[in-house]
């Protein structure tokens, strides 16, 4: 499911763009300001970043591009021409309900395709089919819910599906799932059942069979939905340690705001994309204006 990746040094990490309508009182943080609507007001400055040490990929072939993507559903205009280069480590993607963040990694995973435009993962062109086959082995892909992923009833069993699935031999791959969970101190998981483990453990293993086959790229689509918080703290530190780009979609803000990168998507467009606690802090102040907004108008309902 898995290719290995390089350090990507992102030239437009700290980039900005941002809505006219939003505040401006953050503007000269970091010794850089926002660009509004894509009219600099100032050029950001380049910023040194150490960035996790990625698996080794050609820097030709490294990132996620899509290029003037448009996409329907019916007469649902999803995304019209949106373009995005994705190459930083860690990048967040929030925004409200159907702003498109599960429609994003359906794109970039292969399991939809535009009605016009381009995506690039890795050097794949998802829009041809052959080239699609191989894209399991780039990116995984983390849905929601831990139950529409699992298909096996035990734990070493789903990992070594994940391997088998990327053309391993089904002793080997068994063996080799017994191992990684030896690797990880998780040994007395490899025959529970998958019904006996709790949601946060069902998160904690679709995240390891993803984990196992080490593609460059984990597309992890709201995986703190309906855990605890110390269900959220041990996913938390799993995926902090992964050595894979991670793209994450939440709507909790706080595991995002450290990221090099967020983007925040609204209706399909995109509003913001820059630093994750510049990002963040300008999505919350907007949720709160809308929130105070429709407050007053019940009121004088």
């Amino acid at each position: 499911m898995k290719s290995d990746l390089n350090t990507a040094a992102c030239s437009d990490a700290s980039r900005f763009v941002l809505s006219k309508t939003l505040p401006s009182s953050n503007d000269s943080k970091h010794g850089r300001r926002l660009t509004y609507n894509g009219d600099p007001r100032r050029r950001p400055a380049v910023h040194d970043m150490t960035l996790p040490i990625l698996p080794p990929a050609a820097p030709h072939t490294f990132g996620i591009h899509l290029e003037a993507v448009t996409l329907t559903r019916g007469e649902q205009t999803v995304f019209a021409q949106l373009s995005l280069h994705l190459s930083e480590s860690r990048i967040g993607i929030i925004g409200d309900n159907g702003a498109g963040k599960s429609s994003l990694f359906r794109l970039i995973s292969g399991l939809d395709q535009p009605q016009s435009g381009r995506v690039l993962v890795h050097g794949l062109d998802t829009a041809r089919a052959d080239e699609r086959r191989q894209l399991p082995r780039h990116v995984g892909l983390m849905f929601q819910n831990p139950d529409d992923q699992i298909i096996f009833p035990t734990v070493a069993e789903e990992l070594a599906f994940s391997l088998t699935a990327a053309g391993l031999e089904r002793r080997a791959a068994r063996q080799q799932a017994l191992t990684f969970l030896a690797q990880r101190g998780l040994s007395a998981w490899a025959e529970r059942a998958v019904g006996e483990l709790s949601q946060g453990q069902r998160q904690q293993l679709c995240l390891l069979a993803l984990h196992i086959t080490q593609p460059a790229t984990l597309l992890l689509d709201e995986p703190f939905a309906s855990l605890d918080l110390l269900s959220q703290m041990r996913l938390s530190a799993q995926m902090q340690a992964s050595p894979q780009q991670l793209l994450l979609s939440t709507h909790l803000l706080d595991h995002v705001r450290d990221f090099e990168r967020v983007l925040w998507l609204d209706q399909g467009r995109l509003r913001g994309d820059g630093p994750g606690r510049d990002i963040c802090a300008a999505y919350a102040a907007d949720v709160k204006l809308r929130s105070l907004a429709a407050n007053d108008t019940l009121l004088h309902a």
